[in-house]
């Protein structure tokens, strides 16, 4: 029997309105992030809108300087923002991140003591970070290029690599490398002479200066390149995801450490939903996942490293105490400072030849 006309147009104008109202209520979470970073993964994503509720809208930068200007020109925009520790002391100056209420985040407890009492991130006693990931910028190699891996940060000058060196595009990254590189301190560098002089000798041998994660891939897939800088993250995600023929080098003269932590801008729309998504960031369940499908830097939440094998990278050799002994944590730097590295890092470029 058909259904009246004036009936059918009621209950069809019923189902519109409920689907329009289902629609509004689905809160946004909107995320700024770097793009490939865990927070944009599909699967991840998907399990948490279908836990919460609540949409990721994403969005992506390239540098930090990038980051903190993208909160800066679209305030009341992003609800999280992942920002590198070493920047979060800008960022809250700059009245650009706002104090986050930890006990919203079960998952928080878990996160190391001395991650969470980070004065990078805890400021009398408030939090404007929650430790998320760790890792290095050290080496990674092409495995068709080596017999076996290198053992010193000196592999880069060699001249049979030369024209298949690469190094990331970024002034800070840049100069704390070349700090390692003459055996000193990434942050209280007093010989800048010397950074200079051993990073204007190792022009000759780069390729390019990559800016992204696809960058760094690309290149290694197609056989241009055999060393470089790069993020132990991203190498894990290279072999593990990609399958590419990448293996990270710790050399032992060291290498720069972060520590990335996610913030809650000012002028968040959704202060509760940026809470339950930095909450399903740090739970064990999602970065276990997140190792082993696609791979990742290490957890600052103990119970989810403890959750990997035994035998995992981000257990074994991160973990590794006598690793430990020889990595640096990038500790924030004044704006002097960052402006002398910038200027020292475009002469470098331009002059490289």
């Amino acid at each position: 029997m058909r259904m009246p006309r004036l009936t059918a147009l009621l209950t069809a104008t019923a189902v519109f309105t409920t689907a329009l109202t289902l629609a509004a209520s689905a809160a946004e979470v909107h995320v700024l992030n770097w793009k490939g970073y865990g927070a944009d993964e599909p699967w991840a994503v998907a399990a948490f809108e279908k836990a919460t509720g609540n949409k990721v809208v994403n969005d992506f930068f390239n540098s930090e300087q990038e980051m903190l200007t993208k909160i800066r020109t679209n305030p009341g925009l992003y609800d999280v923002v992942m920002i590198n520790a070493a920047f979060n002391d800008q960022a809250m100056a700059d009245k650009l991140i706002q104090p986050i209420d930890t006990s919203k985040l079960p998952n928080y407890a878990d996160i190391s003591k001395d991650k969470a009492g980070s004065p990078m991130l805890d400021h009398d006693g408030k939090v404007y970070g929650v430790p998320w990931v760790w890792g290095l910028t050290a080496l990674a190699i092409n495995e068709k290029s080596f017999d076996k891996p290198p053992t010193s940060i000196a592999e880069m000058w060699d001249p049979k690599h030369k024209g298949r060196v690469v190094i990331r595009d970024d002034a800070v990254e840049a100069v704390q490398f070349g700090a390692i590189a003459t055996g000193q301190n990434i942050n209280d560098i007093k010989d800048m002479d010397a950074v200079k002089t051993k990073l204007t000798s190792l022009m000759p041998q780069i390729k390019t200066f990559w800016s992204s994660e696809n960058d760094w891939n690309q290149m290694v897939a197609s056989n241009q390149i055999d060393i470089g800088t790069y993020w132990s993250g991203s190498a894990d995600r290279a072999k593990t995801h990609f399958k590419l023929p990448v293996s990270l080098v710790i050399p032992q003269e060291g290498a720069v450490a972060w520590l990335d932590a996610f913030s809650i801008p000012v002028g968040s729309k959704n202060v509760e939903g940026a809470q339950a998504f930095i909450n399903w960031m740090i739970d064990p369940k999602f970065y276990v996942e997140w190792v082993t499908k696609v791979g990742a830097p290490v957890s600052a939440n103990t119970k989810a490293v403890e959750a990997l094998p035994a035998d995992a990278f981000n257990r074994k050799v991160m973990g590794d105490p006598e690793v430990a002994k020889r990595i640096q944590f990038q500790a924030p730097i004044t704006d002097a400072q960052r402006e002398a590295y910038l200027a020292l890092w475009q002469q470098l470029k331009v002059d490289v030849k």
